[in-house]
């Protein structure tokens, strides 16, 4: 069953949920996790210290909005736009990345707090 977060950026408060998988699950073990975005393109990615190799949810298809955990960084990756591998509006990551979740509603609004010292993730 998906798990409902928060996204706490700055001013910008955005719901997600995360899927039902082991990575995923993971993931929500791991909560909260407040961290110092790095930032791709549009893209914000962190160390949370999980290790999980890529599972049957790995891909580099990914559209707007999407949450992957990327094995090599141990990080946890926030799509809200095009990243510098894209070609056209959808983000493309460095490398494949485990599709954990999903946020609800406008990724796009991340892109006003792009200079972010901290983000927080949290179960809603």
């Amino acid at each position: 069953m998906p798990r409902s977060i928060r996204i706490v950026v700055e001013d910008v408060v955005l719901e997600a949920q995360l899927l039902d998988t082991p990575c995923a699950q993971g993931v929500a073990g791991l909560l909260p996790i407040e961290a110092a975005p790095n930032v791709w393109g549009d893209e914000f990615y962190f160390e949370i210290g999980l290790k999980h190799s890529l599972d049957q949810t790995a891909t580099s298809d990914l559209q707007i909005g999407d949450i992957g955990y990327w094995p090599p960084g141990r990080a946890l990756a926030l799509f809200f736009g095009p990243t510098p591998m894209s070609t056209g509006s959808k983000p493309v990551p460095a490398s494949e990345v485990n599709l954990v979740g999903r946020i609800i509603g406008d990724a796009g609004l991340l892109k006003g707090v792009k200079g972010a010292a901290r983000i927080r993730i949290e179960a809603a």
